[in-house]
């Protein structure tokens, strides 16, 4: 059996060009590249083993590190978690970026390889530049504060370390129930130190990533539910997309007349197009699909983790009349809301199930159609709102003075309501394109309004609602898609909070068009203050004069090197939306958009918040009051 002398750092990028997995019998490279920023802690060590042979792998430069890693998640999301980048940084502050990301990429169960660089393992010059120091460990390093955001956390402190290390991090990266951020930390010393690695450690691996069937005990116990219900409701979760059920689920409910709603993570599983498709549940869902939920008698929850958004804070089924019945890879998830629970692949589940229940129909009937035609007209209005200068629209939900609003109007230059941007913006880029959000009122107008009518083409990060995502999660998007156009959806506190990448895209040539709509605030948490019975308070953009400030971003998009549009009109906006596909580069749409102009919660939507028990502003006590009657109907555990 022969060796290899190599350092660490050599012999981990040697290990990574050789990962593959092996998926419904495709088998495909799993690591496709590294992205960097490098640091005193990386650059003599990865920094040298990349640039002496990379291999296949696609080396990329970063300007942030939580943008980078971000751009990761976002690039292994869109492959439905077939394909992964790693991401290397220098020790101390560029580690401590990537607890951010780390958190995100947990959040939402997507695998990504996250190399942080570590002090010495020596300990001897220490303490570096960029360590501090803990009077009761000195063993305690920035990286520790990966440990609760990583699936799979080690220090690397000998060359040795590594191999078991590694094919540690991979299976948990490949575990579809265990899938999240795999960090390795690795001493900047021993990246250099030198090994004689055995040659079996760099053969060929494949990871198999087989489908979980379904026992028997959980498919008897799952047709017997279906079929004692009357009106059974599904909720298409992410873990439906990475499976690639859609065909499936489609059949499912047309021959059982089963309404499908959908999580923020399962949305574009099944095209809106589709018959019994009534969208979004929970407090950012539509109306259609929380009536739905409130008529059911069984609730069969599909690759969900069931977050608040999704089930209203715990209180839009009828607890006291509903079955759960939960599919999911993790048996953790399963086992929520105290439900029946099928630890398998949602795919294979629904193929099996399919025959087992002929004869069942349930009772919804012309429910369906007439709950979706109800939520269409409903949106129609709103793709007709306008902004009425001399008193209060009635179509726009406003705890503004009618004096406030006009004054955004006059110092914005705009009357564009946001959601009229949002639908205008729907019916004029091509379907095949591929949307991203993350934070703020977007995601709840997206999940409401948005038609995706070509699967995998709506991309939201709702799992972390990470600020910051969204303009870096569009390269990930270019880069898994690079025949398709790619747009950012995204606030301007959002824009502020990170858009580095958005400079890395146009340094390598990757189109991504950001559409930024600008309300010069934090809107989202804004509105949420004012609803709970606050005034409006440190959220508007205001310099200490109390003016609103009105920032030119398409000019710091210019400035970048994109092509840069500024359209308040709907008519501005088609052209600049029709304009900007035909260019090579990117590009920034900038919006100014009226505040108080996104949608507002329908049915069944109730946030459980921390609302003071004890306040001296009447709306806060009301607030209170209601929190205590939405509490008596929810579920407590």
């Amino acid at each position: 059996m022969g060796t290899i002398r190599l350092t660490t750092a050599q012999a981990l990028i040697k290990f990574l060009n050789q990962q593959y997995v092996h998926i419904d019998g495709q088998e495909s490279r799993f690591v496709e590249g590294v992205f960097n920023i490098f640091g005193h802690g990386n650059v003599l060590g990865i920094g040298q083993a990349l640039e002496q042979d990379s291999g296949h792998l696609k080396v990329i430069q970063g300007k942030n590190e939580q943008g980078m890693a971000h751009v990761a998640i976002a690039y292994s999301k869109q492959m439905l978690r077939k394909k992964i980048y790693a991401v290397t940084t220098s020790s101390g502050p560029g580690s401590a970026n990537l607890v951010t990301a780390a958190g995100t990429a947990l959040a939402n169960n997507i695998p990504v390889l996250l190399l942080p660089a570590d002090t010495y393992a020596t300990r001897q010059p220490d303490p570096v530049l960029q360590q501090f120091e803990q009077e009761h460990s000195i063993a305690i390093t920035t990286n520790d504060a990966l440990k609760p955001v990583s699936r799979y956390w080690d220090r690397i402190t000998r060359p040795e370390q590594l191999m078991s290390s590694l094919i540690r991090a991979f299976e948990v990266m490949t575990d579809p129930a265990k899938a999240g951020p795999a960090t390795i930390c690795i001493s900047q010393d021993v990246e250099a130190e030198a090994f004689d690695y055995d040659e079996t450690f760099f053969k060929k691996r494949v990871h198999y990533i087989d489908r979980k069937l379904p026992n028997d005990r959980e498919l008897n116990g799952a047709a017997e539910l279906i079929k004692a219900s009357k009106k059974p409701v599904v909720v298409v979760g992410g873990g439906t997309k990475y499976s690639e059920a859609r065909e499936e689920l489609i059949k499912f409910s047309q021959r059982y007349n089963i309404p499908l709603v959908e999580t923020q993570a399962g949305k574009s599983t099944v095209e809106f197009s589709f018959k019994n498709n009534l969208g979004g549940l929970g407090i950012t869902g539509t109306l259609a699909a929380n009536k739905a939920a409130q008529q059911a008698d069984l609730i069969i929850g599909v690759g969900t983790r069931f977050t608040d958004f999704a089930t209203s804070s715990k209180t839009i089924f009828n607890f006291e009349a509903t079955k759960f019945l939960n599919i999911n890879v993790s048996r953790m998830q399963a086992y929520k809301l105290d439900a029946f629970p099928v630890v398998a692949d949602a795919k294979s589940t629904f193929e099996a199930l399919l025959p087992m229940l002929e004869g069942y129909k349930s009772e919804f009937g012309g429910t369906i159609t007439e709950l979706k035609e109800e939520w269409l007209a409903e949106r129609d209005r709103l793709s007709k709102v306008v902004f009425n200068r001399e008193d209060f629209n009635p179509e726009i939900k406003s705890h503004f003075s009618q004096n406030i609003l006009n004054e955004y109007a006059d110092v914005l230059n705009t009357e564009l309501p946001q959601t009229t941007a949002l639908l205008t913006i729907n019916d004029t880029i091509d379907p095949d394109s591929i949307i991203i959000c993350a934070a703020g009122s977007l995601p709840g107008d997206l999940q409401r309004l948005w038609h995706s009518e070509v699967p995998n083409t709506y991309h939201l990060e709702y799992g972390y609602s990470c600020m910051g995502y969204e303009v870096s999660g569009t390269l990930g998007l270019k880069l898994a898609n690079p025949s398709k156009e790619v747009y950012s959806i995204v606030g301007d506190g959002s824009f502020l909070m990170l858009h580095s990448e958005f400079i890395t895209a146009i340094q390598y040539n990757k189109k991504i068009n950001v559409l930024l709509f600008d309300n010069s605030g934090y809107g989202c948490i804004n509105n949420l203050q004012m609803d709970f019975g606050n005034g409006s308070y440190y959220c508007e953009f205001r310099t200490d004069d109390n003016q609103i400030l009105n920032i030119d971003y398409a000019k710091v998009a210019e400035g970048y090197g994109a092509k840069a549009y500024r359209a308040n009109t709907v008519e501005e906006l088609k052209a600049a939306l029709k304009d900007a596909k035909k260019q090579d580069k990117s590009t920034l749409i900038e919006m100014k958009v009226l505040p108080k102009t996104m949608t507002d919660g329908y049915e069944g939507s109730w946030w459980n918040l921390g609302v003071p028990e004890v306040s001296n502003q009447e709306g806060v006590q009301k607030a209170y009051e209601l929190k205590q009657e939405k509490l008596k109907k929810a579920k407590q555990y």
